[in-house]
């Protein structure tokens, strides 16, 4: 992410928060080199998180002009790692490394000019008269050529499932090991439930969920919403379709969600420091369980100009490339609202806790068969519970009453959403 331009024309590349419940992150590779030029979207790096690995993408157009810590490197949210140029001022790049006016040498304290650093050889890390790294020298990370190289995340992972590392083969640069070469759940090794609950994942999903509980005042909202139609319209659409391309009910409820929304601002931003911002756009995070023990939240991003036929490729789309580990940054740090889902084999109903700094979530219980009450006669429809968890300092139940109600109008017809 970048941040607090530092010149007129620097801005400051930073390690991003990719969610409220992430503290630190390990740069895994640069995919940019000084010079280069890059347009907003680009993949600039892989940092890796609790989560996986995540691609991490400029934020601005522009020119990079130094990197100022190399692979692998643990860092604090907010740590400056690099520094670039905006489009359309002059581009300044360093020609030393160092900030551009102090030395740059080894953890050992050798010089070590970057420019004459062979690209093939073992990657070393600067020591730059930089602010951070001359707080945190224990940041450093000094790799030799026989050392295997091992991110702290997989590290941890694998000490606590007993995999031994000389075991695994490593696809990150240089042959490290990442969290996504560490085998999930090896029979062998499987551990006890009380090893999961000490995971980094379980740890951060604890601390994000404990600081919304702790801060932001939930009020909750519970409708059964009759899918008998929209579940016969989705059976005739799918009937021709191969099983890959078929739509799902998941998708429907989605976009009908973004079609909602912004008659809903109230229900739509986030909240920093008890002030409340909405938003223009309507981008969905979505729950996704990673590995039976863990949850991602990448977003659908602007949902609301997206078509049926879109959210439900966005939803595939995002859901294989979080079970991969191949994220983007914006994707899990742009969500507006969230949507969870407890799936076919759940309950019948979920009650979610907000996801900070959004204000609201979404929660779907199990579709089911239910008795209802169509013209004034008993018979037998599918039913959805869905719920509402929204934070009362910006909305009241009224409110979150009307959009629920709104919501099951619009599933009475979902060909509008085609």
């Amino acid at each position: 992410m970048e941040s607090n331009q530092t010149s007129p024309n620097l801005i400051d590349i930073t390690m991003p928060a990719l969610g409220a419940d992430m503290r630190d992150g390990t740069l895994i590779e640069w995919q940019v080199k000084r010079g280069d030029k890059v347009a907003k979207g680009d993949i600039i790096a892989v940092i890796e998180t609790s989560k996986g690995a995540i691609d991490m993408e400029a934020y601005h157009d522009g020119t990079i002009t130094e990197l100022l810590v190399e692979p692998i490197i643990k860092l604090p949210v907010g740590s400056v790692m690099a520094r670039m140029t905006a489009t359309g001022t002059e581009p300044q790049v360093a020609t030393s490394p160092a900030l551009g006016t102090t030395d740059s040498t080894t953890a050992t304290g050798k010089q070590t000019p970057a420019d004459t650093r062979q690209a093939d050889s073992p990657p070393t890390v600067r020591v730059e008269r930089h602010p951070y790294l001359a707080r945190h020298p224990s940041a450093l990370v000094q790799p030799s050529p026989s050392r295997q190289l091992v991110s702290p995340a997989a590290r941890l992972l694998a000490s606590q499932q007993g995999i031994m590392l000389s075991g695994l083969t490593g696809s990150g640069p240089n042959g490290a090991i990442l969290l996504r070469d560490v085998p999930a759940k090896p029979e062998q090794h499987a551990r006890h439930d009380i090893k999961d609950k000490s995971s980094s994942m379980r740890q951060a999903i604890s601390d994000a969920m404990s600081m919304s509980k702790q801060q932001i005042p939930h009020y909750y909202l519970a409708l059964d919403i009759d899918l008998s139609i929209a579940k016969a319209w989705l059976k005739q659409l799918n009937q021709h379709r191969e099983p890959e391309q078929r739509l799902l009910i998941t998708a429907v409820i989605i976009a009908a969600i973004a079609h909602q929304l912004p008659r809903y601002p109230a229900l739509n931003g986030s909240c920093h420091d008890g002030q409340f911002v909405p938003s223009k756009a309507i981008h969905i995070g979505n729950t996704i369980s990673l590995r039976d023990e863990g949850l991602v939240v990448p977003a659908i991003l602007d949902a609301d100009q997206r078509n049926l036929e879109q959210v439900m490729a966005s939803l595939r789309e995002i859901t294989e490339r979080a079970r991969r580990g191949r994220l983007r940054s914006s994707e899990l740090t742009s969500a507006t609202i969230t949507v969870t889902s407890i799936g076919e084999r759940g309950a019948d109903s979920l009650i979610g806790v907000i996801y900070p700094p959004q204000v609201a979530i979404i929660g779907l219980g199990r579709l089911r068969k239910a008795p209802i009450v169509s013209n004034d006669k008993l018979c037998v429809g599918d039913v959805m519970t869905v719920t509402l968890s929204a934070d009362h300092r910006v909305s009241d139940g009224l409110t979150g009453s009307r959009f629920l109600t709104a919501l099951a109008k619009q599933l009475q017809h979902p060909e509008d959403l085609l």
